[in-house]
């Protein structure tokens, strides 16, 4: 039966890096590198879009979230949801600003402090995301190889595949990969769920499985805790690099619409679609091996309470959506230490094929750090609210600001980028956390982080001279 999965598994990994070699072959340019040349059509934009937002945080973080909590685990992705509502009217917008990064933007609507500052807090926040995608990737072949493969050797092979991807084309590789992936997922899942429903008894015996907790609103769920789950996807959504750089990347402000509402549909599906089999799964398995690791209960469901091929083509979906997912936030960072420090304070005048090569060891770097964390990272749903938290408080409040704010300044954007990303990371320190109250204490960092970074914004935008016209001008 592993015959089936290893197949499966060659030939999607022989598919994505054909890819990225053809891919390859057309990048002449650092905009062909960095923003696939300007010449993404919705369609692509579609599919890159969904890929690069549902990866490990969804198939993992948020099927462990399902299987603890069930369908009140939507409260996560729905912060994606009301994210995406508002991107819509971000999306032109964006497309017209037409630059390569989001430091990019910082320093055109702020100064060079916000471009750096925001640099370092994307840093941080993706190659976090990017470990517990390594991560996710080495559970799945320690599924499907058990004897010859552990999960710490797994996630070795992962992260080698993503950075050899990721750094032969950069966003062309990633953009034209993810369409592959994102159509194979989609269908894959819908596909799967009846076939998981019927195994599980029915809607019946679903029910008769799980506690009655599973199915309300809330759940086992405080409201505070469910928005600790809502709030820091939302703000993700809304200032997430990645996406951005796709908007740069679209042929036209229209196809950067386009692509916002086919996204819209895509996200709420498959969203919905993952938290479903994540549940159904737990029916099935609520004991045993996967009990002691519920963030592996979409991929052991598929090994497990699948027909052999619908279930190989579910972990090979699984696998390939990990490797994609790890390939946009790897690529993300791997472009601001290179447009946003290198070209922009190292070397102004570097050709492009200097840029390139910069570029491609940069990838390589990166990767290796985001493994190092892999390592070291148990919980992969903690991984993920301490990542989107340092990009929610720290960014997501300026970048806003830059499209809707005439009145922040350039020192309020510093402060906010400086106080969200030191809050975060210093938030579950024990020397620090130890003096905090019980009531904060048991509280994640999202809500503190974020009041800090806006207060910080709003106080300091106060106290400075009002934005000049000319740094207004692009954000009309």
């Amino acid at each position: 039966m592993s015959s089936i999965y290893a197949v499966l598994l060659v030939i999607i990994a022989i598919a994505l890096l054909g890819v990225a070699i053809y891919r390859s072959f057309l990048v002449k340019t650092k905009a062909d590198y960095l923003v696939a040349g300007r010449t993404l059509p919705a369609i692509v934009l579609v599919f890159t879009l969904l890929s690069s937002w549902i990866g490990s945080g969804s198939l993992f973080a948020g099927a462990e979230n399902a299987y603890k909590n069930g369908f009140a685990a939507l409260w996560q992705p729905a912060g994606g949801w009301l994210g995406l509502l508002l991107i819509y009217f971000i999306a032109p917008r964006a497309r017209k600003f037409a630059q390569f990064t989001i430091p990019d933007l910082l320093e055109a609507r702020y100064n060079q402090t916000a471009r750096v500052l925001g640099a370092i807090a994307i840093l941080f926040a993706y190659t976090g995301i990017t470990c517990y995608q390594f991560k996710g990737g080495g559970d799945v072949l320690h599924l499907i190889f058990p004897d010859t493969v552990s999960s710490t050797l797994g996630t070795y092979l992962i992260a080698f595949f993503v950075i050899i991807m990721t750094a032969l084309a950069g966003m062309s590789s990633v953009a034209y990969a993810d369409l592959v992936i994102g159509s194979l997922v989609s269908i894959t899942c819908i596909i799967a769920l009846p076939a998981l429903l019927h195994r599980a008894g029915g809607w019946a015996g679903v029910h008769a499985a799980l506690p009655a907790t599973h199915f309300q609103f809330l759940g086992n769920l405080t409201i505070v805790r469910a928005l600790e789950f809502l709030v820091p996807t939302l703000l993700l959504m809304l200032g997430n690099q990645a996406m951005y750089q796709k908007f740069f990347s679209a042929k036209s402000e229209r196809d950067a619409s386009r692509a916002v509402v086919g996204w819209i549909i895509g996200t709420v599906i498959l969203e919905t679609v993952i938290v479903a089999i994540a549940v159904f799964g737990s029916a099935i398995f609520p004991t045993g091996e996967v009990a002691q690791h519920p963030r592996e209960i979409i991929p052991y469901t598929a090994r497990h309470g699948l027909p052999a091929f619908l279930g190989a083509l579910l972990l090979a979906a699984v696998f390939a959506k990990v490797i994609s997912t790890a390939s946009n936030f790897l690529f993300s960072p791997a472009t601001n230490l290179v447009n946003d420090i290198f070209v922009r304070y190292i070397e102004p005048n570097a050709s492009n094929k200097r840029i390139l090569i910069v570029s491609r060891l940069t990838i390589v770097l990166l990767g290796c750090w985001a493994l190092y964390q892999a390592l070291y990272a148990e919980s992969i749903l903690e991984k993920m609210l301490y990542a989107y938290t340092v990009y929610s408080a720290a960014l997501t409040p300026v970048i806003l600001a830059a499209f809707y704010s005439k009145r922040v300044t350039a020192w309020g954007a510093v402060a906010a980028i400086a106080t969200g990303t030191v809050v975060t990371l210093i938030w579950d320190l024990p020397s620090v956390h130890g003096l905090f109250p019980p009531i904060l204490a048991e509280r994640e960092a999202i809500f503190p982080a974020l009041f800090a970074s806006v207060a910080a914004m709003i106080l300091v935008s106060l106290l400075t001279p009002k934005p000049t016209a000319e740094q207004l001008a692009k954000f009309n």
